[in-house]
């Protein structure tokens, strides 16, 4: 017996840390029946329990783990085994950040980190971790770096993210991402491209307060010889490598698309992208995220 295609399983892991508690949260408030610090070892034990309920009030499960549990990663290799063996519909959501922002948000609240000891400090235990959740990362539906993030954006980013990829057969995921180089590059980027050679149109009074969303924007960032030439060669190619990266068989592409601000030329782009990724029929979220920057 399968579980139903829109009751979901959802694995919140990731960088002690990088905001699983906050993001464990947020899944409660979408409906989600969540549970903290199970072990991996009873995740199938308790899915196929909750999945025998009568009661379908909840929208899934959503459970936090992390390094702290014993023997945690060969837990998880075998209860992942199993849960695709009963036909589970489960996605890891793995949340990480930068070493220093780690440091900081450590020291700041003064507990200590799950591998910290005599031998290894703070520091040490950060690179310790994220070592270890490597292979578990490369294997996870949606990846998010919350380095950048307060608590309302990363309530903002879950909400937004998992009403597209939370209705979504699974296969590779495309998500796009416009930003500003004069905020930060997205750190969960695979692929980067720098769109600073564009006309500007912040340089255009009428232009300045919109947003590459609006055509007017888009057409003065595009819609010339250079713009033309490189959109061509530019949606072509992503049209190209796109499948190379599923038939590889990968879960997740991120590509970034940046400019100065992230409010023109790279909403512009990445907006085109999107259209272009869809209408071939590949599963694509957009995230724009420094739009709303000042």
């Amino acid at each position: 017996m399968h579980a139903e295609p829109s009751f979901v399983i959802v694995i919140l892991t990731g960088l002690s840390g990088a905001g699983k508690s906050t993001a464990l949260r947020v899944f409660e408030d979408m409906g989600f029946f969540c549970v903290d610090g199970l072990p991996a070892a009873m995740l199938p034990k308790l899915a196929a329990l909750y999945r025998g309920q009568a009661d379908r009030r909840a929208r899934g499960l959503a459970l936090g783990m992390d390094i702290r549990q014993h023997d945690f990663l060969k837990d998880w290799e075998l209860a992942r085994t199993e849960m695709e063996a009963e036909g589970l519909n489960f996605q890891v959501v793995f949340l990480e950040a930068e070493h220093q922002e780690l440091l900081r948000r450590y020291h700041e609240t003064r507990r200590p980190h799950p591998l910290e000891s005599e031998s290894l400090g703070l520091s040490q235990a950060l690179e310790e971790e994220r070592s270890l959740l490597e292979p578990l990362r490369a294997a996870a539906s949606l990846v998010i770096d919350t380095s950048q993030y307060s608590i309302h954006d990363l309530r903002r980013a879950l909400q937004e993210k998992w009403a597209v990829l939370g209705q979504e057969p699974r296969g590779l995921r495309v998500h796009i991402i416009s930003f500003g180089f004069k905020y930060a590059a997205p750190k969960e980027a695979d692929l980067l491209f720098d769109l600073r050679f564009l006309p500007n149109p912040y340089f255009d009074p009428e232009l300045k307060p919109l947003t590459g969303k609006d055509p007017r924007v888009a057409a003065y960032a595009l819609d010339n010889e250079t713009g033309r030439e490189f959109l061509g060669r530019f949606l072509g190619f992503m049209e190209y490598l796109v499948p190379l990266y599923a038939g590889e068989g990968r879960f997740r592409l991120t590509i970034g698309m940046g400019c100065t601000g992230g409010h023109h030329r790279s909403v512009a782009v990445a907006e085109r992208l999107f259209e272009a990724l869809r209408a071939k029929g590949f599963t694509v979220t957009l995230e724009h995220r420094h739009i709303d920057r000042a």
